[in-house]
């Protein structure tokens, strides 16, 4: 029994973790196709020059990766692998647990499984909500990562985004509200607003937001490489076990017909 109880809890840890890190926050949705190679390589390039400097994938190889995403290997270790490791190596990196503790407060976490244990929406949310907060270490917070001990790494990407007070469109029920007499929008102010200050960015808006996107793709993709395939095999058991059945159910038929 303590056995079960020990294995539900493992099971039940990567729900609490998201639990526990999620706040009263409107996540963004975002469309996640781990069949397009192109974001995924996009994402991995975003990923190798970004993100490793401080977070490691060691539970992925950089040549599981290539094969994966069809990056030769060359290009690979051109372009991605920018630790002089080898390709057959786990994606780690060259930071000390120890190191990081003293710079950051905590050593950063291991990236290869947070698309499972966060979710897709919530990084792709959590990614586009750092702001400029003069009162943190960093100069930097998150809308929905209150108090993280994270720099914003994609500031130049993204530009520096501010938040503040403007006035928002009234939505209810999932509608935005209107004035029945004259038909202008029902607008009240908020003050939880993000805002990107013009021209500070390399990317547009629009292009930041794919950027991101194509990051939260490889990231679910690192997170669990076999999903296709294990749904492609799971597809073909659930056929073979609905056709398994007709034979089964006749067979039972023919052994009971004379049983009353």
């Amino acid at each position: 029994m303590k056995k079960l109880f020990a294995a539900f809890v493992f099971a039940a840890l990567p729900a609490l973790t998201f639990a526990a890190g999620g706040h009263d926050v409107h996540l963004d949705k975002v469309d996640i196709d781990l069949t397009d190679k192109a974001a995924m390589q996009d994402g991995a390039r975003t990923f190798a020059n970004y993100c490793m400097g401080c977070h490691s994938a060691k539970f992925q190889r950089y040549e599981r990766v290539g094969k994966d995403l069809g990056i030769p290997e060359d290009l690979m270790l051109k372009n991605l692998v920018l630790t002089g490791a080898k390709i057959g190596d786990h994606m780690k990196i060259g930071m000390q647990p120890q190191d990081a503790k003293v710079w950051f407060g905590a050593a950063p976490p291991d990236l290869t499984l947070v698309a499972r244990v966060r979710g897709t929406d919530w990084l792709y949310s959590y990614l586009r909500s750092f702001y400029e907060d003069p009162a943190r270490p960093w100069g930097v917070n998150n809308k929905v990562f209150p108090n993280v001990g994270m720099p914003n790494v994609l500031v130049n990407l993204q530009g520096r985004q501010v938040i503040g007070c403007k006035q928002v469109q009234v939505v209810e029920g999932g509608k935005k509200q209107f004035d029945p007499l004259t038909g202008a929008p029902i607008t009240h102010e908020a003050c939880d607003q993000l805002t990107v200050v013009p021209k500070t960015g390399k990317l547009t808006e629009a292009e930041f937001d794919e950027k991101i996107q194509n990051l939260v793709t490889f990231l679910a993709y690192s997170a669990n490489p076999v999903k296709l395939e294990s749904q492609r095999i799971g597809t073909f058991v659930l056929l073979y076990l609905a056709f398994f059945f007709v034979f089964a159910y006749l067979l039972k038929r023919e052994y009971w017909k004379d049983v009353h």
